[in-house]
């Protein structure tokens, strides 16, 4: 491999130059024997793709394969970053057969007058991003909600046929049928001819995404065109009469409109590859998505009692297992690709499969976590210009098939098998997944009315708000008159979520609509317990009080979290903690933690009086003369301007307490370097919108190639989601950070609490869900 420019020593070449072959690279650089060796259509590479390139992701990121021909990417940066430039990297091959054809297979398929133009997934600018704005409506979570009931009665009606069996091949029997018929319906086809239909599907992947034998290649050619020439008449009786739903009969409407974006031989490649396209990846989607869970009976287990997991499980699947392992791109010039020389007309396998994997961007990647906070960070669906259109169909799809089965099957198992695949680069779904039950325990026996609960369907992004876990009360300890201290472990006694100072937890207070926010207060070495300190608030929205009068050791709770949006910075050389009151809940670990490393610190607390101050013994016997107490019954108050009226540079200041305690704290810093003082915020009334104030702007995203419109009463965030495209959030008040959004140019006017004052400053970044374009543009890195 080539030497990046900066480099100078031999060592910084990322290839282990003791294990080479003889093969070269297009640069003239040795092939690693390991590069050499990659073959995806190996059985290894099909059955765990992440696992099979490990070794690059890890050691040789980027490298040449000579059995392909292609340049192999396989970190997440890496890959995000060549689907963030679709001009230097061309879709054109992405359809491209990956196996030459053989000339009598060519001559087969000449004999159908096979023609297979560009579509939405292999063209270049400006023809793609044209038919994009003009085809995307029907894709958008908005338009999409009417296909929901019919998807949900497909699954159910499917159900039906096998519930009572005791077992049944989910593949043959559900999710291939099922992906196919709303595929169909989507698009606005009959569903007439479904298994040829399904034959011709998998001959279409095999024949650009596979690798078959001489003697297939004539069975294949013969099906990908009776494919071709079935689109085509599926088309024609369309044109008859174009009125009505359907993706392909609102392409005939929109090509009156724009006949020179939307022409005839687009829609009959599009017609053919939008069948694939819809019903194949969310086919292997769903089949892999259930192997995975079922091979993780906790998982399982969780999903089936509370299905409100289900869409952030269905991005963790597609995460970890997902349907398009890798994708194909083109260098169009001279380019570097993670250091490494890629010289123009270079082909690139990018696997997206092992980037889902890449342990710099998700922690314990290996590792199913249906509460991954950032799962949908995955780019199963690709990024940018390209992404997929269709993600959401998908995402529904997927979150349906899943609610359906958990509340029917939850007492549903493996069999013993072997999982085999379709040989190919970019397909991947088991062929038959075979499981069972016992009938006698079916819960719609015993529960009649168990079908007519319904989970409403999230199309589009997950938020992180609904993402919960039930706990156990392991004990409740009075710490004050007024402050009682709650202990939760996990119900099974397995480990609780790692968090760090400065988290939260969300508790839901009886029901989900009556959720409270908490300060983590024990140790976060404790992987066993978190604690949580609930001052009684008799006058407040019902939360303490119920947490006090209700609670009791042994309930169960459903919390969210732990989130962090008050961290610690552990490189301050001095820190100030100051707390008021309850506020010294999330001041405990930070003063711990300043304690362990060595930081130079004080901890000031303010109360009422003594009795009404929780943890101050503990706090005495870890901190010492650090700790000082201004009881108010003792005359003494924590004077804030002898405190803070020297600025410091380097020293950080961390408060919590109430809200007039905290603004005279902003007062008092005014003189202070920027940032110096970070604050804990649990409401904010900032990002509240009232239209008849605010103005419309337009957002250019510079990824996606589109222009999205705000209008005066919605948010960034909605509006971004309406056009599809994906960004996480959670609080949606501009509290937690979640939804942040790197701003390329435009004015910001910032209403979030997260953002320091250097950060607004810097204008480079906003929080979607509240803050809005001061001027009337943003261009964001979306």
């Amino acid at each position: 491999m080539n030497i990046p420019a900066s480099s100078t020593a031999a060592s910084a070449c990322p290839v282990d130059h003791r294990a080479l072959s003889e093969a070269r690279s297009p640069t003239g650089c040795p092939v690693s024997h390991r590069a050499a060796a990659f073959d995806p259509f190996e059985d290894a590479y099909q059955q765990d793709p992440p696992e099979y390139v490990r070794w690059a992701r890890e050691e040789e990121p980027v490298f040449f394969s000579p059995k392909l021909g292609y340049w192999v990417v396989t970190r997440y940066d890496d890959i995000k970053a060549v689907f963030r430039d679709n001009l230097t990297f061309s879709p054109s091959i992405a359809l491209e057969k990956i196996t030459p054809t053989s000339e009598e297979a060519n001559a087969v398929l000449a004999s159908y007058n096979y023609a297979m133009n560009r579509t939405l997934v292999n063209e270049d600018e400006p023809a793609h991003m044209a038919r994009r704005r003009v085809l995307m409506e029907p894709f958008t979570p908005e338009a999409l909600k009417h296909h929901e009931p019919m998807v949900r009665e497909l699954a159910r009606a499917y159900v039906d046929r096998f519930i009572d069996d005791g077992k049944a091949d989910l593949v043959d029997q559900m999710l291939w049928e099922v992906p196919l018929t709303v595929a169909l319906h989507f698009l606005g086809v009959p569903e007439e001819d479904m298994d040829m239909l399904r034959q011709y599907s998998i001959a279409h992947t095999v024949n650009t995404w596979g690798r078959p034998r001489p003697e297939e290649q004539l069975k294949v050619a013969h099906a990908v065109g009776n494919f071709w020439q079935l689109a085509g008449k599926i088309l024609d009786k369309m044109r008859q009469d174009p009125s009505g739903p359907g993706w392909m009969k609102y392409g005939i409407r929109k090509q009156a409109e724009y006949p020179e974006v939307v022409t005839d031989s687009y829609l009959h490649s599009m017609m053919m590859a939008g069948i694939v396209a819809a019903h194949e990846t969310t086919a292997n989607a769903t089949a892999n998505a259930l192997k995975l869970l079922l091979q993780h009976p906790t998982a399982w287990r969780e999903i089936c009692e509370d299905p409100s997991l289900i869409p952030n499980a269905v991005e963790e699947c597609l995460r970890h297992n997902g349907s398009v392992p890798a994708w194909r791109r083109l260098a169009t010039k001279d380019v570097q690709i993670g250091g490494i020389d890629i010289p123009a007309g270079s082909k690139l396998l990018i696997v997206m499969a092992s980037a889902n994997h890449d342990q710099r961007h998700f922690d314990d990647a290996d590792m199913l976590d249906i509460r991954r906070a950032n799962s949908s960070d995955h780019l199963t669906f690709g990024y940018g210009a390209h992404q997929c259109m269709g993600k959401n169909l998908a995402r529904m799809e997927m979150q349906i098939f899943l609610e359906e089965l958990t509340r029917r099957l939850p007492h549903m198992r493996l069999c013993e098998q072997s999982f085999t695949y379709v040989p190919n680069t970019s397909f991947r779904g088991p062929e038959h997944l075979l499981v069972e039950w016992d009938p006698a325990q079916n819960p719609e026996r015993a529960n009649p009315a168990l079908l007519e609960s319904v989970s409403p369907v999230r199309i589009g992004e997950p938020s992180g708000h609904a993402i919960s876990r039930t706990v156990v009360v392991d004990s409740i300890e009075p710490l004050t008159s007024e402050i009682m201290r709650l202990r939760l472990v996990a119900p099974d006694g397995r480990p609780m979520p790692r968090w760090l100072p400065g988290s939260h937890i969300d508790v839901e207070c009886g029901t989900p609509e009556l959720s409270r926010q908490y300060s983590l207060c024990g140790d976060p070495a404790d992987p066993a317990t978190l604690e949580i300190a609930v001052l009684h608030e008799p006058e407040g929205r019902g939360g303490s009080r119920w947490i006090h009068q209700a609670l009791k050791p042994g309930d169960r709770l459903k919390i969210r979290g732990p989130r962090n949006h008050f961290r610690f910075d552990e490189t301050a050389k001095k820190v100030i903690f100051i707390a008021g009151g309850i506020g010294i809940t999330p001041i405990i670990a930070m003063a711990r933690r300043a304690r362990e490393l060595g930081i130079d610190y004080a901890l000031h607390y303010s109360g009422r009086s003594r009795a009404t101050m929780a943890y101050l013994d503990e706090l005495s016997k870890l901190h010492g003369d650090r700790l000082h107490v201004h009881a108010g019954d003792e005359g003494r108050r924590n004077d804030f301007s002898a405190l803070l009226r020297s600025p410091e540079a380097g020293t950080h200041i961390y408060a919590c307490g109430p809200l007039r305690m905290l603004e005279a704290l902003e007062q008092c810093c005014a003189s202070w370097p920027e940032d110096a003082l970070r604050i804990e915020h649990f409401e904010s009334s900032r990002g509240t919108l009232d239209p008849a104030k605010e103005h419309a702007f337009e957002v250019e995203l510079k990824d996606s190639g589109i222009t999205v419109t705000v209008p005066a009463g919605q948010t960034l965030l909605d509006a971004l989601r309406g056009a599809n495209i994906d960004v996480q959030s959670d609080c949606g008040e501009g509290l937690c950070g979640s939804c942040e959004v790197r701003v390329l140019a435009g004015k910001i006017d910032h209403r979030d609490v997260v953002l320091t004052r250097s950060e607004r400053e810097a204008n480079n970044k906003m929080m979607a869900c509240c803050s809005r374009a001061a001027g009337s543009k943003l261009t964001l890195e979306l």
